[in-house]
């Protein structure tokens, strides 16, 4: 099968790096994956289209719209996910790229509890800070400079850490979200 877009021809080989969102069957994030095996899942009954960008996928005998967002047919019961570690790229997706101190853009971590006073790396303690802030406070504890948290730190949503490992497209806003 080859992508061919309805206006006009995509770039050679971006139909080998498109990702889709798969669904579970009750609307779950799972996982991403290729769109080769999205594909395959539709075109074995396994999985629905939920979104489209709108360009079609050819073969010699059918043409099937390149999809965005899958759903599988049938629940798929995953029986243990482990924890993910809080990494600089999920802190800061869950935080939105806000500093924790003064809301303004973050591009690093900071450890609410310093590290070099005991505290450890877990999602409860790290937040996104901007450089700036993350310099002024330095190894010192909120009280100690009088600071405070916008947002208590938790562990993040599956769908957060999902979008966090690939760039999420438009369209897969309104599944990770929910």
């Amino acid at each position: 099968m080859t992508v061919t877009e309805e206006t006009e021809t995509p770039a050679v080989g971006s139909s080998t790096r498109r990702r889709v969102l798969v669904l579970n069957a009750s609307r779950e994030p799972l996982c991403v994956v290729s769109l080769r095996r999205a594909v395959s899942l539709v075109l074995t009954d396994k999985a629905v289209v939920l979104e489209t960008d709108g360009s079609l996928l050819h073969s010699e005998w059918l043409s099937v719209p390149a999809p965005q967002v899958l759903a599988l047919t049938r629940y798929v019961h995953v029986p243990y996910r482990g924890a993910v570690p809080p990494t600089r790229r999920t802190v800061l997706q869950r935080d939105e790229h806000r500093c924790a101190y003064c809301s303004g853009p973050a591009d690093t971590v900071d450890h609410v509890l310093p590290r070099s006073r005991g505290g450890a790396h877990e999602w409860t303690n790290v937040v996104a800070a901007c450089a700036r802030c993350n310099h002024r406070k330095a190894d010192h504890l909120l009280s100690e400079i009088g600071w405070q948290l916008r947002t208590t730190p938790r562990p993040p949503r599956r769908a957060v850490v999902l979008s966090a490992l690939t760039r999420p497209h438009p369209t897969w806003k309104a599944y990770l979200a929910a």
